[in-house]
């Protein structure tokens, strides 16, 4: 099931990375390209929900988009960590707490799958919450700008990406703790 459209919607993630990232090298005003990047991003994010929706309504889930989808997210949000870090709109330390947390439970995933114990680190809601804060921080600090009611989004974006850093340690512990005694037993 490698063409799908389901896997055709993963992959348009994919595509999109440079697109957004080149919004930043237009010779427009920087407003307009906030306004567009964060709403490529808001689009090509949504087609991460559509995807799995659009997978498991045309019963057409498949081993290759299980793997595919989460590496499109990974790439989308370390992309567009690494260009709120050059814009300067997110610190540094915080984008290093997520990138490395996506690697090191990517791995941990992996491992545990050659293991035979993939459900110690399956998707859990704490996950769930971290990608919803985090996903929200990154449209808001791309936008940049004032919101209705007189709220700057850049604000809002850096409370939340630093909520979302505390969901990413938080969960990264949970994750680390329910795969725990599969390791210590595959340890012996």
């Amino acid at each position: 099931m490698f063409w799908t459209l389901p896997t055709l919607l993963t992959w348009a993630r994919i595509v999109a990375i440079p697109l957004i990232v080149g919004v930043y090298h237009l010779p427009v005003p920087m407003p307009e390209m906030n306004l567009i990047a964060s709403s490529l991003f808001v689009v090509v994010a949504l087609t991460d929900w559509a995807d799995g929706w659009l997978a498991r309504r045309l019963n057409q889930t498949s081993a290759f988009g299980a793997f595919l989808d989460p590496v499109a997210d990974k790439f989308l949000v370390c992309a567009s960590l690494l260009i709120l870090l050059e814009l300067d709109r997110v610190n540094a330390l915080i984008s290093l707490i997520i990138i490395g947390r996506e690697i090191a439970i990517s791995a941990l995933r992996e491992w545990m799958a050659q293991i035979g114990a993939s459900r110690s680190v399956a998707v859990h809601m704490l996950g769930k919450m971290k990608t919803a804060s985090q996903m929200l921080a990154i449209v808001l600090l791309l936008f940049d700008g004032t919101l209705p009611g007189g709220w700057h989004a850049g604000q809002i974006g850096t409370w939340l990406i630093y909520v979302a850093a505390g969901l990413t340690i938080w969960s990264m512990a949970y994750y680390l703790q329910k795969s725990l005694p599969d390791i210590r037993a595959k340890a012996r």
